[in-house]
C-alpha cells in the first residue's frame, strides 16, 4: 500500500525527534516554511527514553515565540504515532496542509517577496 499525502510535504528523517532543536523549527519559518509538524514515537515508548517529550516542549516553546512575533503558533505542531500508523500519518499530513492553507502563507515569506519586488 502506497500512502498518499500532499506533494508539498517535505519529510526530514531524524534518529529521534528529541534531536530537533528549537532553532531548526524557527529557521524553517525564517527560510519560508508555512508550517511544520514533528511526528515522534508514542509518549512513553521513545527508544531514546524521553526524546519525544523534549521535542514536545520545544514545539510548545516555538509556538510561544511564533505567537509573540506574529507568525502564529498554530503553524507548528507535534504528533505522536506508532510506526504502524502510516494511514494516520498521511491523514495528519492532509489535515496539516489544509490548516496551513486556511491560515495563509508565512508572513516572513510575504515580507521577503515585497522587499524583492
Amino acid at each position: 500500500m502506497r500512502l498518499q499525502y500532499p506533494a508539498n510535504i517535505k519529510i526530514i528523517r531524524v534518529p529521534c525527534t528529541g534531536k530537533v532543536d528549537i532553532m531548526y523549527i524557527l529557521r524553517a519559518f525564517e527560510k519560508g516554511a508555512d508550517g511544520i509538524y514533528l511526528v515522534g514515537c508514542m509518549e512513553g515508548e521513545c527508544h531514546f527514553k524521553n526524546g519525544n517529550l523534549r521535542a514536545r516542549k520545544r514545539v510548545e516553546e516555538a509556538q510561544k515565540i511564533l505567537n509573540t512575533i506574529g507568525i502564529g503558533g498554530e503553524r507548528a505542531q507535534m504528533y505522536n504515532l506508532s510506526s504502524a500508523e502510516g494511514t494516520l500519518f498521511a491523514q495528519i499530513a492532509v489535515e496539516m496542509t489544509e490548516r496551513i492553507r486556511k491560515i495563509g502563507p508565512n508572513p516572513i515569506k510575504l515580507a521577503k517577496k515585497k522587499i524583492a519586488a
